[in-house]
């Protein structure tokens, strides 16, 4: 018989996956802070703003090399194996699952709009549940297409990058002069930008959505977004249903990937740093050629981090962490969240101001103490709750009625 749709229960989930998740969630902020507490041109041009010198560089250097793009990759992967592993407990409760699928991710939409425009302008809630609109009908192909689509898809921003950097020459006057702008803004629109985060709500929230309407359509369609999350997410389907985040596969399969994709992913990484240093970040080879080195080496790492998180998982070591990593993921939503509350509460305007004035070494710290306070709550608010505030709100949406919240 078929049964009626209702939100995963515990005994249900796979505690990989809300590991995994966990540790995605906490990861992604070391690249998040930098967008929250200096203006955005430094996340990818570290000369832009700031003091680069002694520990900030090699702060930055460290974060870049082990950070930046590979937590988001994973969390992209993440989410692509999410839209299996729904979906398909859906046809096997009542035979269909489009319905909730689009219910979910319609949901999903409008909460990161309401994040990006209101909150934060850097929110990925409104790419991953456009992405997931798209690809839901490519959900049931072969897993040896899904990878292989995947990479093509990953690849199309390469391509479209090289052509940018290959012919930077045929690029008329104001176009050049704009993109050197961005890349390295002058006094002005750094100040611009500080005056109008550190001000009043309606200064933020003009702000934030100015640069949320711009990451929603001409760079989520022509640069970068659409591309990147979609190949990610197909791979993550894909991965999903080859048993890559379950207990299927043997600890050798998961060393191997690590010791074929480590010194691929690290070697390209290591080399894009010295060439960009080398090219003194100059936005026309930086921006585009130079960029291409992280984009590749990250998304061997992210194999290679869900490798070893795998094998930890797998093993009897680190159990209170691995329960409370757990706990930060099956609460990924609210986590997410909380961390834009947290970081516009610390630097914008409506909180402390600190927007522009935080060195890179001293963002660290936040971010650990971030950590520290989201270890600690998630696990004992699920001790007390079915889910986080926003997961219930977002399952309440979906299903159409009101879910029970207190356990």
């Amino acid at each position: 018989m078929k049964s009626s749709l209702s939100p995963t229960k515990l005994n249900e989930r796979i505690q990989s996956l809300d590991i995994i998740r966990g540790i995605a969630i906490l990861g992604i902020l070391i690249m998040n802070i930098q967008s929250f507490s200096m203006p955005g041109s430094a996340y990818s041009n570290p000369l832009a703003f700031g003091d680069l010198n002694g520990i900030n560089k090699w702060v930055w250097i460290v974060s870049h090399v082990f950070a930046d793009m590979k937590f988001m990759n994973i969390f992209s992967i993440l989410f692509g194996a999410g839209i299996i592993l729904v979906t398909s407990k859906s046809e096997i409760k009542t035979g269909k699952s489009a319905s909730l699928h689009y219910k979910r991710t319609f949901w999903l939409l409008i909460l990161g709009l309401f994040h990006a425009h209101l909150i934060w302008y850097g929110d990925i809630l409104f790419t991953y549940a456009l992405c997931a609109l798209i690809l839901f009908p490519l959900r049931k192909i072969k897993p040896s297409i899904q990878l292989l689509l995947g990479l093509m898809i990953f690849t199309v921003h390469s391509i479209m990058y090289g052509f940018f950097g290959a012919t930077i020459g045929e690029w008329p006057a104001d176009s050049l002069t704009e993109m050197a702008q961005s890349w390295a803004p002058n006094l002005e629109r750094i100040n611009f930008e500080i005056g109008m985060i550190t001000g009043t709500l309606s200064q933020q929230i003009q702000y934030n959505s100015a640069v949320a309407t711009y990451l929603e359509t001409n760079f989520f369609l022509s640069l970068y977004g659409f591309w990147r999350v979609s190949g990610l997410m197909l791979i993550g389907m894909a991965l999903y249903k080859l048993g890559f985040f379950t207990s299927k596969k043997l600890n050798a399969y998961y060393y191997r990937l690590i010791f074929i994709l480590s010194p691929l992913g690290f070697t390209l990484i290591i080399i894009g740093v010295i060439k960009n240093f080398s090219a003194d970040w100059n936005w026309e080879y930086s921006r585009f050629l130079g960029s291409q080195f992280n984009y590749w080496g990250s998304l061997f790492l992210c194999i290679v981090y869900i490798s070893i998180f795998m094998i930890i998982i797998n093993s009897n070591i680190l159990k209170s962490l691995k329960v409370r990593l757990a706990a930060v993921g099956r609460m990924a939503l609210t986590n997410y969240i909380s961390q834009s509350f947290i970081c516009t509460i610390l630097f914008f305007g409506i909180g402390f101001g600190l927007f522009g004035q935080v060195d890179r070494w001293i963002q660290v710290i936040i971010v650990l103490l971030i950590w520290i306070l989201q270890l600690t709550w998630s696990k004992p608010w699920l001790e007390k709750f079915r889910f986080g505030p926003l997961e219930w709100m977002w399952r309440s949406f979906t299903y159409g009625k009101k879910q029970k919240f207190i356990r």
